[in-house]
């Protein structure tokens, strides 16, 4: 079980500090598809939080379309349609019924010649797009606040797929899926149900993406000495607000913590003429590179800078590519 952690002299609310830390779990797939979350007994102990305040959090990640609750078993991480689901129970199995004989017997035989079935989804997705592949897009949508995580998004997928990927805010998700005839859309966990919402009424699919879990940045953190100015720069204000939360969770108010996004050209300085440490996302880390350069006259001793991992996780984009029927390089 993982070990939320609430900083009770924070001006953070204790509620939303857990409400993010549960998020966060989910969209890096620490709690993945089906897991089943602590219950509120459970919670109430590890964070010392109120049941009736712990039953309010799982009913607004709920209401987010991130988890599902389950009458007499408990609150589990929801399962999109593309990971999991009654196929035989679409309405299009009962309409067909020797489509339905067909595909039982290719699924017999698949598995009689010693395939999993997760290895048959993965051939039948795969057979099937790689026919629509010509003609598809990857629109990646995140909100008009945060296109900085769409960016890095669109970023990582360029470099990882050769079919053309463009960024749509979700507020323009539906005028732009009425102009176009196939396609993905994809998203984060945390924009998942807000995207599957839209691309529905047009019959095109949203696809999830998890989000890496920085595992590797918080063990440094951990380590860092007390009063550490570590500095993060990201392009995503919501990156940076995920990280005030997580940081602060496991050092209190040990680091100072000081917050820039990337863009913005005077925090940045400000940034790396305090900072000791940064850490920065991928798309950043030239911009901090460059600041630094820039005023390197000015400082006594260049600030040590750690480039995180790749915003989607590699497993993530493997699975993206499988679904779009593209084979790895």
């Amino acid at each position: 079980m993982l070990q939320f952690q609430i900083q009770s002299d924070s001006d953070i609310p204790a509620s939303k500090q857990l409400f993010d830390q549960i998020r966060f779990a989910i969209a890096s797939r620490q709690y993945p598809p089906g897991h089943r979350l602590p219950s509120t007994r459970q919670l109430a102990t590890i964070t010392g939080l109120h049941r009736n305040t712990i039953n309010k959090i799982y009913q607004q990640l709920e209401e987010s379309g991130l988890v599902e609750s389950i009458a007499g078993s408990g609150i589990y991480v929801k399962i999109t349609s593309n990971e999991g689901g009654n196929l035989l129970g679409s309405p299009l199995f009962s309409q067909y019924p020797e489509a339905t004989q067909l595909i039982q017997k290719s699924l017999d035989e698949l598995l009689w010649q010693g395939l999993t079935i997760s290895q048959v989804k993965e051939l039948f997705l795969a057979a099937i797009d790689w026919r629509l592949c010509s003609s598809a897009q990857v629109l990646v949508t995140v909100p008009t606040q945060d296109l900085g995580a769409g960016e890095l998004i669109l970023q990582e997928l360029e470099k990882a797929l050769a079919i053309p990927v463009q960024l749509v805010p979700i507020e323009e998700l539906d005028q732009v899926l009425t102009e176009t005839n196939s396609g993905t859309v994809v998203t984060s966990r945390y924009f998942f149900s807000q995207a599957e919402s839209i691309a529905s009424r047009y019959s095109i699919r949203v696809i999830p993406l998890d989000i890496y879990d920085y595992s590797k940045e918080l063990a440094i953190i951990k380590k860092l000495p007390n009063d550490t100015r570590l500095g993060i720069v990201s392009l995503s204000p919501g990156i940076l607000n995920v990280a005030t939360i997580l940081i602060h969770s496991l050092r209190g108010d040990d680091l100072l913590l000081i917050l820039a996004q990337a863009s913005d050209r005077r925090k940045l300085q400000g940034l790396v003429r305090s900072a000791q440490v940064i850490i920065s996302d991928p798309a950043s880390y030239p911009i901090v590179k460059q600041a630094i350069v820039a005023i390197r006259e000015d400082l006594i001793r260049p600030p040590e800078i750690i480039c995180s991992e790749n915003y989607i996780t590699e497993k993530s984009i493997h699975l993206l590519k499988l679904e779009l029927g593209l084979g790895e390089d």
